[in-house]
């Protein structure tokens, strides 16, 4: 069984070797940067929060587990249990809805004893996994049509609308822009492209009529018109914007910054810990940062297109647009620039189930890229 997958004592050694050293590198600065911001962000925070940095650890040591069994196991072995890992994941999907616990008005974990997960988190990975194959398995080589994207778009729409019900909006956004940039990147034409572009620009009326939630739209309305509501549904962005201008260039500091410490900034540590990492390091700390994003998504790009088949291809693909997209609506709703949908910031933001999923993405990246230069059977 150790041969069968990979491990064995030859493939441990072959997979030092090949070890991406850049990927694990950048990974473990973020995560780093991540825990002494969130130290920051919870430093004058209630007693309940004292202890979040602490937690993130923990996270962070699990999710290193996660993703060194996640990339031992060649990739290869993924494409025959894609659709299972999907079909698990639909299944959790809908527990959500049984055994689900209510937080805020929206049903997204399930708790076992003591442990809560969101299942939704994982079936992102489980999406990529699921369309790799599909597109792995799909010998067509020209560009796609709407008709070859029937069945892909079927396999992203199910979980997507179930997350959509329960309700997520950001979630069920990052699960659709996941099958949409591994589409792009797989060469659909571009006659098909602008069809998709307005269909999608058609169902949006529809959307926002039958679809959406009350506090959805208004999130949507107060970006539209940022000064309508500050004291409301406006508080949130609002601060997080004068917490990132009083960072000025260089910061107030480690743990001075006003916003953070008064109790101005809610959610800090969840989904606003680029707020106080703005205010205290500044706009070069916030550049630095955003570099480490843009890196790690063109690494993904590189493995991508050095993979030794179609499916680590789409593998890299997908986890590279779950990094950039959570990244970019995180980035884009605390610097006003997208509403607020709830999208935590990649080894940054707070969560165990976040930062399990961020991790396992990772160890697939360092799986397809392990494997791309070394020779077929070496690493399993």
């Amino acid at each position: 069984m150790i041969r069968e997958f990979g491990l064995g004592n030859r493939g441990v050694v072959r997979a030092r070797e090949h070890f991406d050293w850049t990927l694990f590198l950048v990974s473990s600065m973020l995560a780093v940067v991540g825990v002494i911001n969130l130290y920051s962000a919870t430093s004058a925070a209630r007693a309940a929060l004292s202890d979040i940095y602490i937690q993130q650890i923990y996270w962070l040591v699990l999710g290193g587990i996660f993703a060194t069994v996640v990339s031992a196991i060649d990739y290869r072995h993924y494409e025959r249990l894609g659709y299972i890992l999907y079909g698990f994941g639909i299944v959790s999907l809908v527990l959500v809805f049984i055994l689900g616990k209510d937080i805020r008005g929206s049903s997204r974990w399930i708790n076992i004893g003591s442990f809560s997960f969101q299942p939704s988190e994982f079936t992102k990975i489980f999406l990529i996994i699921a369309l790799a194959k599909y597109l792995h398995d799909d010998p067509k080589s020209e560009g796609r049509t709407l008709s070859d994207l029937i069945v892909p778009a079927i396999i992203a729409a199910v979980p997507t609308l179930l997350v959509l019900k329960q309700p997520d909006l950001g979630t069920a956004l990052i699960h659709g822009l996941i099958f949409t940039t591994i589409c792009l990147l797989t060469r659909i034409k571009w006659r098909s492209f602008l069809s998709l572009v307005v269909s999608t620009a058609v169902a949006f009326p529809l959307a926002w009529t039958y679809g959406m939630k009350d506090y959805q739209k208004k999130r949507i309305t107060t970006f539209l018109n940022p000064e309508e509501n500050l004291l409301g549904s406006g508080w949130h962005a609002h601060h997080a914007r004068v917490a990132i201008g009083a960072g000025g260039v260089t910061g107030q500091g480690f743990m001075k910054g006003t916003q953070n410490q008064f109790h101005f900034l809610p959610d800090q540590h969840s989904d606003f810990p680029f707020a106080v990492y703005a205010e205290d390091w500044g706009f070069l700390g916030g550049f630095f940062l955003v570099c480490l994003y843009a890196f790690l998504v063109l690494w993904a790009i590189r493995v991508a297109s050095s993979a030794k088949d179609r499916f680590g291809a789409v593998l890299a693909i997908g986890c590279g647009a779950l990094i950039f997209w959570h990244a970019i609506f995180n980035l884009g709703m605390v610097t006003g620039l997208l509403p607020v949908v709830g999208v935590t910031l990649p080894l940054f933001s707070a969560g165990g189930s976040s930062v399990l999923t961020i991790m396992m993405a990772i160890g697939l990246l360092m799986n397809v890229s392990m494997r791309r230069n070394a020779p077929a059977g070496v690493l399993g």
